[in-house]
């Protein structure tokens, strides 16, 4: 039996071949009733667009890519942070994506090999798509722009360390949120405040470090040797850093990981140590993920809009793609908002 084509299609909704590919690729300025009268042909037919025949059709691939580190899969995307960070980006990008005819691929770059421009080119030159969603590190890495730009491929860095680089720059303030979780201690009653900094390779974890140190300027309270701790994004950093400033003779009464997974390590190295959350100890984590309200206590922590964020950065993509040399022209930056979770883990201090 052959299949249905866009011919067919044509014939049975009385309307030409263009009008079709107009309605398939959701193109503007289409009259809703004859939207509504192809769509009602092609689902008689049981017609389906063709990703390749509509890439061989025109200049576009219909192909939007998320860039995301190799390094993170064995130990970080397994883990409950890296697993609903991904999530989250393929939600809000797949959504959008999906709305425009679209398909989202995911790609894993190991920045840490030798061959990251040959499998960029590689990649860039088989699939061809219209636009490349950056996560860090990506967003900041000099030889990925570099192809992307040789390649003429459009692309929106999700937050990236420098403010100043190519392209669109889709993010939230990190320092002012850490700043603002640091405050959130502070006025609760806290004076000996602990901080575990992440991934040292994440313009983020550096961009935390300094709102808590800045909250803690603020207030012109002192920050001991040993109050801050380098950790990985890891459960297991957040144990082992935890452990450490328990073992100092004067301990924080609050601890603030930079993000969720080394907040829960936190709170098992405080339960193993016989101490209560937030009885003897307050956590703060950053991220929202899953694991913060399901953890006992819940994890008082900072929502990321990450989903919000992929979901801008592929709707800008298509934008340009659709519109070609007569898209609008892009915002530099696009800052969306963070929200404060206020949840059981934090409390004023013991007396």
């Amino acid at each position: 039996m052959a299949s249905v084509t866009i011919y067919d299609v044509a014939a049975r909704a009385g309307v030409s071949i263009k009008t079709v590919s107009r309605v398939m690729n959701k193109e503007p300025n289409v009259r809703p009733a004859m939207r509504d009268r192809v769509l009602l042909a092609a689902g008689d037919l049981g017609y389906s667009p063709n990703l390749s025949a509509r890439s061989l059709a025109g200049s576009r691939s219909f192909v939007i890519a998320v860039f995301v580190d190799a390094a993170l899969t064995i130990d970080h995307w397994q883990s409950e942070r890296g697993a609903d960070y991904l999530s989250r980006i393929q939600l809000g990008a797949t959504l959008e994506c999906r709305e425009a005819g679209y398909h989202l691929l995911i790609e894993l770059i190991d920045h840490q090999g030798p061959r990251v421009r040959q499998n960029v080119a590689a990649f860039l030159a088989a699939l061809k798509p219209d636009g490349v969603i950056l996560t860090p590190p990506s967003s900041d890495d000099p030889l990925v722009l570099e192809m992307l730009d040789k390649a003429g491929t459009p692309y929106v860095r999700i937050g990236p360390e420098r403010a100043d680089g190519p392209g669109p720059r889709v993010h939230m303030d990190d320092a002012a949120a850490a700043r603002d979780m640091t405050q959130h201690l502070i006025g609760l009653g806290h004076r000996r405040i602990g901080f575990i900094v992440g991934e040292p390779r994440y313009g983020a974890s550096q961009a935390r470090r300094e709102g808590y140190l800045a909250a803690m300027r603020d207030r012109g309270l002192p920050v001991a040797n040993g109050w801050v701790r380098q950790g990985d994004f890891t459960f297991q950093s957040g144990v082992e850093q935890t452990k450490a400033m328990l073992a100092m003779p004067e301990r924080p009464t609050a601890i603030f990981a930079s993000n969720d997974d080394m907040a829960l390590g936190c709170m098992a190295a405080i339960a193993e140590a016989g101490l209560m959350t937030p009885g003897d100890i307050s956590v703060a984590g950053f991220d929202d993920s899953s694991s913060a309200r399901f953890s006992r206590p819940q994890l008082t922590t900072v929502r990321q809009p990450v989903a919000e964020m992929s979901s801008l950065a592929a709707r800008l993509l298509i934008g340009k793609a659709k519109g070609g040399d007569e898209a609008p022209a892009w915002p530099a930056e696009e800052l969306l908002p963070f929200t404060l979770i206020h949840r059981a883990s934090t409390a004023p201090p013991p007396r």
